[in-house]
């Protein structure tokens, strides 16, 4: 009896398994640089990428809630035992092999012409030199492996600062030839040669501040970033909310972005930035949680800085108002006493009257008690009432309590190239055309009618005033401790304006600590593979 049934199954054919030769036919190195891809999704538009690149700087802070506060204070929680770093770590060290997997078998890969197999070790170049670059920022020097790792092995090494920059420079030259010379990719969401030189130019700038700085680092970086503006039609869009206004994903601006989906199926765990920078309107009278206004996870507050300091001059400068929510509407109607603005003590909303009002400056109690509804002024704001940023709202959702998003994450756009182009313009002490440079994006953010009152002279001109720029332009899109560290101004900036990060920030806090399974795993452990220093 048992026969019959033992050959029924040992002619089925096997196929949820993949066997290492897959990588080695055209559709099995496709897959293979798709997977690839997908590695940027365990950073970009996750938890553990904004709490790497938005906590512990001047301009966020911790809200109420979530489990990793202690990113942003720097404290002793923060080691090398760190969820998020043996996360990102692991996840960015599967995408290299992946990437050098790629690279290395395509030369053996029969029936796919030679421009394909060039164009996708190309993009395996790119996409290894971004994670090597986010890992050396971030990390300082690490195991540089460029080959495929097909047996497990413990022969692993820290390279130098140096050595780090040399492989991503040369991954980004050969790379950028075979790329596409286009503003959009034919299978869009690829890397393209635009999106190689902006990175190009964003290393050599970065590696201009570094121990492995050369004299012509910041003229290198000037002329990738001249090339991306120049050569591709890529425009700054003429109303800075419509960059990441919902469903304008793809837009003249976006040089590259980090694709997700609607699909469950394919989406991972989705771009679930929408939940991060959400202030706790959904207890507030006539509201309740909904898709359009998000669900308030209350990770990211604001600083002082960010709200009283970075955005001045709003007369002119639309980019407060069109990156913070202003206003509330009710979903909930009914009578209901007051929580915060007790300039009155109850209110009665019809559907879609205002609820609340966030001016983003003071007003008196005798002028709020005139108004039939809540007004937050910055005096009432608390780690659970703060103004609520807009860029990564997502109302595409299917349900209000969804946190897998399926917005592109935007990791490359025009305005971050200009304000670098500035910055490399700076450092080399071209002020007038650096200046020339910024107020592009200024002149862009000026309210109709002030292009002209936006726009600084070249004595205007600093690295503080640069840093303040950025703030302005790119708040909350996963760059600025990046910055902060490029500039060597973390720990200062720190102190002077992140509140709860500043009695324990020091100077070791500019590198993260070396994910603890790693050093375990080698022989010789921390002698092998040293720590980073104070952790």
């Amino acid at each position: 009896m048992s026969l019959p049934a033992c050959e029924g199954v040992l002619d089925e054919d096997v196929i949820s398994n993949i066997g290492n030769d897959y990588m080695n036919t055209p559709s099995g190195l496709k897959d293979g640089l798709n997977a690839a891809y997908s590695t940027f999704r365990t950073f970009y538009g996750t938890e553990s990428g904004n709490n790497f690149t938005v906590f512990g700087t001047d301009t966020y802070t911790n809200g109420a809630d979530g489990s990793w506060k202690f990113m942003n204070q720097y404290t002793s929680q923060f080691d090398s035992r760190t969820g998020h770093v043996a996360n990102v770590w692991d996840n960015f060290y599967r995408g290299i092999n992946t990437c050098n997997a790629v690279i290395d078998r395509a030369p053996i890969v029969v029936g796919l012409d030679e421009s394909t197999k060039a164009k996708y070790v190309a993009e395996a170049k790119f996409i290894r030199a971004h994670l090597y670059f986010l890992l050396t920022q971030h990390f300082g020097g690490v195991d540089l492996q460029l080959t495929e790792t097909i047996i497990p092995s413990t022969d692993v090494t820290r390279s130098t600062v140096p050595q780090m920059y040399q492989a991503i420079i040369s991954d980004l030259e050969s790379a950028i030839p075979d790329l596409e010379a286009t503003m959009k990719s034919t299978d869009y969401g690829r890397a393209t040669r635009p999106a190689a030189e902006h990175l190009m130019g964003w290393v050599y700038l970065t590696k201009g501040y570094s121990e492995a700085s050369e004299s012509t680092d910041f003229a290198n970086a000037e002329t990738y970033f001249e090339a991306v503006i120049d050569g591709y039609g890529f425009q700054l869009l003429p109303d800075f909310a419509d960059v990441y206004a919902f469903g304008n994903e793809i837009n003249d601006e976006v040089i590259f972005s980090v694709q997700y989906t609607r699909d469950p199926l394919t989406n991972g765990g989705g771009n679930n930035t929408h939940l991060y920078f959400l202030m706790e309107y959904d207890i507030q009278p006539g509201m309740q949680r909904d898709v359009e206004n998000g669900r308030p996870w209350k990770r990211f507050r604001p600083t002082n800085y960010t709200l009283n300091e970075a955005f001045v001059n709003r007369d002119i400068d639309s980019r407060y108002q069109k990156s913070f929510k202003d206003v509330f509407y009710s979903n909930t109607p009914g009578a209901y006493n007051t929580t915060f603005d007790l300039s009155k003590t109850s209110l009665n909303f019809a559907l879609g009257d205002t609820t609340i009002y966030i001016p983003g400056y003071e007003i008196s109690e005798a002028e709020r008690a005139k108004k039939p509804y809540q007004i937050l002024t910055p005096s009432m704001y608390t780690d659970k009432l703060y103004p609520t940023l807009t860029k990564h709202l997502d109302p595409g959702r299917l349900d209000k309590t969804q946190a897998a998003g399926g917005r592109d994450y935007i990791v490359f756009r025009l305005a971050d190239t200009y304000l670098l182009l500035a910055e490399a313009q700076f450092q080399q002490n071209k002020l007038s055309e650096a200046t020339e440079t910024i107020n592009m994006v200024r002149r862009r953010a000026a309210w109709p009618g002030a292009e002209a009152s936006m726009e600084i002279a070249a004595s205007d001109l600093s690295l503080t005033f640069i840093m303040d720029e950025r703030a302005r332009e790119l708040l909350g899109e996963q760059k600025r401790w990046m910055d902060l560290v490029r500039w060597g101004t973390l720990v200062e900036r720190v102190k002077l304006y992140n509140t709860q990060g500043a009695p324990n920030i020091k100077d070791t806090h500019v590198l993260r600590p070396i994910p603890q399974n790693q050093i375990d795993r080698i022989p010789g452990g921390k002698d092998a593979f040293p720590q980073n220093p104070g952790y």
